[in-house]
């Protein structure tokens, strides 16, 4: 790709480089190359300093607070960030909700919520998902029923990630009954502090809470939070999951994981004489995920080039999402192949900050089954694998 960089691209990348080194702090970065697990201060302190240089909203229009940069710059930006192992803004303030409001919120609600979130004083969680309707969203049940000024929200969302540090929820809630299921959606912004929010962890595989249940019993919202049309929330939340959806594709993460794969086949003996590295088994399958990335990398590209001007995802997002996921699954596998039996014991505390005991393992070896396991779920979030097959064949094939 380096190749067909202008003179000018090529500088606006040595900066991105210089920027990160000196700007990314190293307590995170050490986090970050050791596999320690990363806390709500990390994220806030380091989008901060995205902020404070202009760069943190790379994909929201320069009239909002966007960069203007080309689809290129962006590119690099997100590779640069990717392979120095810097973390991306936070998807659901940034990525996923803003777009929304700076599409179809009213002028008030572009002041009031667009200021907070490209400055990180506000951390969003989502409310999609609910314990009877995944991947089939639009059987959503949670209801709003509007009383004078207020809609009075009751319901429970299922899979809500971080939203224990979350100050407010974007949720996709019934606001008519009597419609085609589709056509009865709204889409409204809650105050995480509003009387009659409780919050029930779900402990996943590796001990952390990483998910949520949200409950509402009698929540009232103010009328003024809606966004857009009532009963058209479907129409918002189709654009806001093409967003979600475009960035599981995660190139650039995947580009570093395969760099650091590569670095300790290399150092790891295939039982045969040889290392990892040199077995044509182990390389085959290398080779194999290499060029799925760099697939998946044009594909992005030209996904990124039609946002850039204006456009929404696409299906495009759907194929993005698919095979972003199973290329991120298929490098957890490789991981644990060069892990072997280090994947085995799982000593969560060894992930913590400040943790001086004896470590099982090292970094991304260490750490193998946890994001194995972990990164299972990508199949499903976001909309399952499966459903976007179905998007791919109405959109794309008109099956």
């Amino acid at each position: 790709m380096n190749a067909d960089f202008t003179t000018e691209e090529l500088e606006f990348q040595k900066e991105v480089q210089d920027f990160l080194k000196a700007e990314f702090p190293q307590d995170i970065k050490h986090k970050v190359d050791n596999g320690i697990k990363l806390e709500k201060d990390d994220f806030v302190r380091w989008q901060k300093i995205l902020y404070k240089k202009g760069w943190v909203a790379p994909n929201w229009p320069e009239e909002y607070g966007g960069t203007g940069w080309t689809p290129t710059q962006k590119y690099i930006f997100a590779l640069e960030m990717g392979l120095y192992g810097a973390m991306e803004p936070v998807a659901f303030g940034m990525k996923m909700v803003a777009p929304v409001i700076y599409s179809y919120g009213n002028e008030e609600q572009k002041k009031r919520f667009l200021p907070d979130i490209l400055q990180s004083n506000v951390w969003w969680c989502q409310g999609y998902s609910e314990p009877n309707a995944g991947s089939d969203l639009a059987s959503l049940k949670t209801t709003a029923v509007r009383e004078g000024d207020h809609y009075i929200v009751n319901g429970t969302k299922t899979w809500n990630t971080l939203g224990q540090y979350a100050d407010w929820i974007f949720c996709l809630v019934r606001t008519d009954n009597t419609v085609k299921k589709q056509e009865g959606i709204s889409f409204l912004l809650i105050d995480m502090k509003t009387p009659g929010i409780t919050l029930s962890p779900i402990v996943l595989l590796d001990g952390e809470p990483e998910v949520n249940e949200v409950h509402f019993d009698n929540v009232k919202v103010p009328v003024e939070n809606l966004i857009g049309e009532e009963n058209k929330g479907w129409t918002y939340a189709k654009v806001l999951l093409t967003h979600e959806r475009t960035n599981i594709a995660q190139v650039p993460n995947s580009k570093l994981k395969l760099q650091k794969l590569r670095n300790l086949a290399a150092n790891t003996a295939d039982g045969y004489g040889g290392t990892l590295l040199d077995n044509p088994v182990f390389k085959r399958k290398l080779a194999e995920v290499e060029i799925q990335v760099l697939a998946l990398e044009f594909a992005e590209l030209r996904t990124l080039a039609a946002v850039s001007v204006g456009k929404a995802p696409g299906p495009e997002s759907s194929i993005l999402k698919i095979v972003g996921t199973e290329a991120t699954q298929f490098i957890d596998e490789l991981y644990m192949e060069v892990a072997a039996y280090h994947s085995l014991p799982h000593v969560p505390e060894q992930f913590t900050d400040g943790f001086d005991g004896e470590h099982v393992g090292k970094g991304s070896v260490a750490a193998s089954a946890n994001t194995y396991f972990n990164n299972r779920k990508k199949s499903i979030y976001g909309g399952s694998n499966e459903i976007q097959k179905n998007i791919i064949s109405k959109a794309v094939l008109g099956l």
